[in-house]
């Protein structure tokens, strides 16, 4: 038989997730005049392909991106990186494979459908095939097993790819890709009509960002909608419906004074102008958003740029007044667009037709084709209607602690995605830990100790989430939060809006003489009547709590005469387990840092770890990391006897000792 090409045009839609009977998201679509083909093979046809082939697909799919990448009907944007490239090509190496020996091609058994029922209840009489999925289990770039499926599809590069499919004389139809240099429209789907694909599920648009304050709710929101259309706004008790949407409002428009007959009036030779207040409709953020994203649902259909509308403090307004009617918006279906268009009032209705003059959406059918026959996407560009569309996403921030300022519905809760940001140490761009302190009288207290321990105390306290402090809930100038700035933003926060309610009769609220730490007493009057921190009292009360004293580096210098810097790999946590190879190939990795630590030390030697100990110490030098005297324990410092020696827990200590033996007395270590 002879050879027969397919081109499969992305951008022409030519497969898209079917809405009816057992259609599945894997269909691949061949047109009628290709039908022949098949037509003797009954409903099953078995296919085969090479790795070499679909190799080269993956490799000029790289050269074109970013594009629109095409995955089992899940439409998403990928950029270009070496890990994209890396994934699908060990991809398709555990793909072809078989009892575990890699084979140059692999067959597959593709179930044939026609005479579909759409949605609309007509019929579609177009060539489909599904059944294509098969799962594979690889190892990914990042070195994690991932679990995937395989379809040809994923390798179609929209319109740059041709499908080819030849009938071989053992009755198996090769299947090979090819590649043109220029997209192409064949104009074939223009007379059917086509279904949209159902949202990735990976796609939340309305999400609602939720937990403690200072926990990276607006920064997680930035970080994701980076390079996007944003508009934001904030709800706070004033706002309502036409400060959300928009209202007619009066605002000043310059006109050309004239004279009785309707002549401009001159003076010098000028034209006399003059402002005056005209009532003009104001689009507020949530018609912005809304025109913005038609407009860019009609530039391109196919890779439509999202439009965000994002909303700060959701709960600090009242949103079923803010929301109104909107609220039936709300529901989507399963291809991103409201279930329930509502009925625009005559001032939006006249905006709207306004803002979307000429606008052309080129895929209306398939829109249309949700809607039971209805022309929605007409009404919507008559402004008749508002209807969300699938690119406009709603995501809004809320704090826990302010919960209660205006209550959310559970029917409006229903209706958003729900993120919990939970407290976790702040990270740099590069990903690497934020080692933030509070410097007090020379002394850098930990950041990340103080909130671990003050979260502690209110959740104890208040039994909830919703008072506890996030990492970015103080700001620090170059990872130094100030006295002033400590007491201002953390301590105000903590006596005013924390344990007021709940009582100051913890130890953490004592002063020296044991009297209340009342939050007058972090302040004192200067001779001019200025109000100056106390830094004493900011002391005492991070002493009271225990948080922990900040090593910048052991002050001992080496034989070198250079002082040794805190290596850059650290234990953040005296539990967190790390191993230590030593050279006669014994592996000491035990359940904890702790305890590898402790066993690390015994065969060393703790004799030869005394002189370390010793030099080395915590708490302004007072306490070393090992020594043979009892000392009491300091707070959180504790010792711990261990053959006749007692040796200091610490959050890093230990990582640190171990490096800097290894390296004085050359043991040979390697510490991971």
């Amino acid at each position: 038989m002879n050879e027969i090409v397919k081109h499969i045009n992305d951008t022409n839609a030519s497969y898209r997730t079917l809405n009816a009977g057992d259609a599945k998201n894997t269909d691949l679509f061949l047109d009628n005049e290709h039908y022949e083909l098949f037509k003797g093979a009954g409903e099953q046809v078995t296919v085969r392909f090479s790795k070499e082939n679909l190799s080269k697909a993956i490799l000029f799919i790289a050269s074109i991106l970013p594009r629109k990448y095409d995955n089992s009907a899940m439409h998403k944007s990928v950029s270009y990186s070496p890990e994209f490239v890396y994934d699908q090509l060990a991809f398709l190496d555990y793909y072809f494979k078989e009892d575990g020996v890699s084979v140059a091609q692999k067959t597959q058994t593709w179930n044939a459908r026609k005479d579909v029922p759409k949605k609309n209840g007509e019929i579609d009489n177009r060539f489909y095939f599904n059944g294509l999925l098969e799962e594979v289990e690889y190892v990914n770039s990042k070195g994690e097993h991932v679990s995937s499926k395989f379809t040809i599809r994923n390798f179609l590069a929209g319109g740059y790819s041709d499908l080819h499919i030849k009938k071989t004389d053992d009755g198996i139809f090769d299947v090979w890709i090819t590649n043109v240099q220029q997209p192409y429209f064949d104009d074939k789907e223009d007379s059917v009509e086509i279904i949209a694909p159902p949202l990735s599920s990976g796609s939340s648009l309305q999400q609602i960002y939720y937990g403690a304050p200072g926990t990276g709710k607006s920064h997680s929101i930035n970080e994701q909608t980076e390079g996007e259309s944003v508009i934001r706004t904030t709800f706070h008790p004033d706002s309502d419906y036409s400060t959300f949407v928009g209202a007619y409002k009066p605002t000043t428009k310059q006109i050309t004074l004239r004279d009785m007959s309707g002549h401009p009036i001159l003076e010098d030779g000028v034209v006399l102008k003059e402002d005056r207040i005209v009532y003009e409709f104001v689009d507020q953020a949530f018609l912005q958003a809304y025109v913005k994203a038609w407009k860019f649902f009609a530039e391109n259909n196919d890779a439509t740029q999202n439009q965000y509308l994002i909303i700060e403090e959701i709960n600090r307004g009242n949103c079923a007044q803010i929301f109104g009617d909107l609220f039936q918006l709300l529901d989507r279906n399963e291809w991103g667009f409201s279930d329930y268009p509502i009925n625009a009032d005559k001032d939006m209705k006249k905006q709207l037709k306004k803002a979307f003059t000429g606008l052309e959406i080129k895929n209306k059918q398939s829109i249309n084709g949700h809607y039971k026959g209805r022309d929605v996407v007409k009404e919507v560009l008559e402004g008749d209607i508002l209807l969300l569309p699938s690119n406009l996403y709603i995501w809004a921030t809320m704090n826990t602690s302010d919960q209660s300022l205006f209550p959310i519905d559970s029917a409006f809760k229903r209706r958003w995605d729900w993120q919990y940001m939970p407290i976790a140490q702040g990270r740099d761009e590069a990903g690497k830990e934020l080692a933030w302190i509070i410097d007090v009288n020379g002394s850098k207290y930990s950041w990340w100790s103080f909130l671990e321990k003050i979260n502690a105390q209110i959740g104890e306290a208040t039994q909830s989430e919703d008072k506890k402090l996030g990492f970015f809930f103080c700001k620090a100038k170059d990872g130094v939060i100030t006295p002033e700035t400590f007491v201002g933003k953390v301590v105000f926060y903590l006596w005013n809006d924390v344990f007021k309610d709940y009582g100051f009769e913890g130890s953490i609220f004592k002063d020296k003489d044991g009297t209340e730490l009342s939050f007058n007493k972090f302040y004192a009057a200067d001779l001019k009547g200025n109000a100056v921190v106390q830094k004493d009292k900011v002391e005492l009360f991070l002493n009271n709590l225990g948080v922990e004293l900040v090593e910048e580096g052991f002050d001992v210098d080496n034989e070198d005469g250079e002082e040794y810097e805190e290596d850059e790999a650290r234990v953040s946590d005296t539990n967190a387990p790390y191993r230590v190879t030593f050279p006669d190939g014994e592996i000491i990795c035990e359940d904890s840092g702790w305890e590898t630590y402790v066993a690390s030390l015994q065969k060393i030697g703790l004799e030869k770890a005394l002189p370390f100990g010793e030099m080395y110490s915590r708490l302004n030098k007072t306490l070393p990391l090992i020594t043979k005297k009892k000392i009491a324990d300091q707070g959180v410092y504790k010792y711990y006897e261990v053959d006749g020696y007692y040796i200091l827990s610490g959050t890093d200590s230990q990582h640190r000792l171990l490096k800097r033996m290894n390296k004085d007395l050359n043991l040979g270590l390697k510490i991971e």
